[in-house]
């Protein structure tokens, strides 16, 4: 009895261990992985390429915006408990680019790993405002932003654009059940 007992308890302690070396593996392979400016000046800069090449909104939309968030390459993987991690750049124009990470963590349903990359097209000074004076900007708290999908893509243009920042994904590989980038946060890094 005691055995059955103990097997109870230590298969959740298990699976937490787990899913705990998992995210610790995760964030450690993306810290050896931190990038130059310049590699990440240039990772951003293909990665919007790849975008405009599959997405004409993306390309339409980044006209009118003020300035645009680029994360190339974001890491994401979870048993149970996940966490995503990848570092971005802020391009605006020819004012001086700033450096963010970009950073999640979850439970629930989910077992696998994945990458994708992701833009976020700040279209007015409120929200480039609310990025730079903020502490950390988790998605879906302050400025309103609009994930968008081929549903969405459809019904936007210039006169229709009137939220504070639309949000593209892309280049997504692997396999991972869910999916959301909100409550993500970004947050200014050095470089």
């Amino acid at each position: 009895m005691h055995t059955k007992t103990s097997s109870r308890f230590h298969f959740p302690a298990m699976l937490l261990a787990g899913a705990t070396a998992l995210c610790a593996g995760l964030f450690s392979l993306a810290a050896q992985a931190a990038a130059t400016a310049e590699e990440l000046d240039k990772d951003a800069e293909q990665a919007l390429q790849i975008l405009y090449k599959s997405n004409a909104t993306a390309l339409s939309i980044s006209k009118q915006a003020k300035a645009t968030l680029v994360f190339p390459k974001i890491i994401r993987a979870g048993l149970v408990f996940g966490g995503a991690y990848g570092e971005g750049v802020l391009k605006n124009g020819a004012a001086k680019t700033s450096y963010y990470n970009s950073v999640s963590a979850s439970w629930g349903l989910q077992a696998g790993a994945q990458s994708y990359g992701y833009a976020v097209f700040l279209m007015n000074d409120k929200a480039l405002r609310y990025l730079d004076k903020s502490e950390g900007w988790e998605l879906g708290v302050g400025p309103t932003v609009v994930v968008v999908n081929e549903g969405i893509a459809k019904n936007l243009s210039s006169s229709t654009l009137k939220d504070d920042a639309y949000a593209f994904i892309f280049d997504q590989q692997g396999l991972m059940a869910s999916f959301s980038i909100e409550g993500t946060k970004i947050s200014r890094i050095r470089r």
